[in-house]
């Protein structure tokens, strides 16, 4: 069975360390590398119809946006280092998501990058890294 690394990916120059990261490890162990973009997306109660659907049209027009210009660019650029790559994209908390991604890619283990917020910020704000070492369901490596 080959194992499958699974990539948080948002564009940044720390999500491309660790999909470089990754992709060396995957390289080395016959694996697929999935790189996964997580859009931020509240949910929120109490809507009318008309915002519902002012909210599905924004939702459909950022995951397409989203594809065009980060997802597609992403795997383009890695096609030809030998390593099979799939990506997701999904709406959701980012950490949360990123741990449902692993559980139902099968993933052996999970990467993102380490993007340098402040510990002050990480403490008021959180950080998806700390969730994620916290509640991933496989192992997770965070580069820096």
């Amino acid at each position: 069975m080959t194992d499958r690394f699974v990539v948080g990916y948002d564009g940044s120059e720390a999500a491309q360390r660790a999909l470089d990261f990754a992709l060396e490890r995957a390289a080395a162990q016959g694996a697929i590398v999935v790189i996964a973009h997580v859009l931020e997306w509240s949910p929120y109660s109490f809507l009318t119809p008309t915002e519902l659907e002012e909210r599905h049209k924004r939702r459909t027009e950022e995951l397409d946006r989203a594809e065009k210009s980060l997802i597609a660019p992403a795997k383009a650029a890695v096609e030809g280092r030998g390593v099979p790559v799939e990506t997701v994209l999904r709406y959701g908390h980012i950490a949360d998501t990123l741990c449902d991604v692993a559980k139902k890619q099968g993933a052996a283990q999970l990467f993102i990058g380490r993007n340098g917020h402040s510990p002050f910020g990480s403490r008021v704000f959180g950080s998806v890294a700390g969730s994620l070492v916290q509640t991933a369901p496989v192992p997770c490596t965070i580069v820096p």
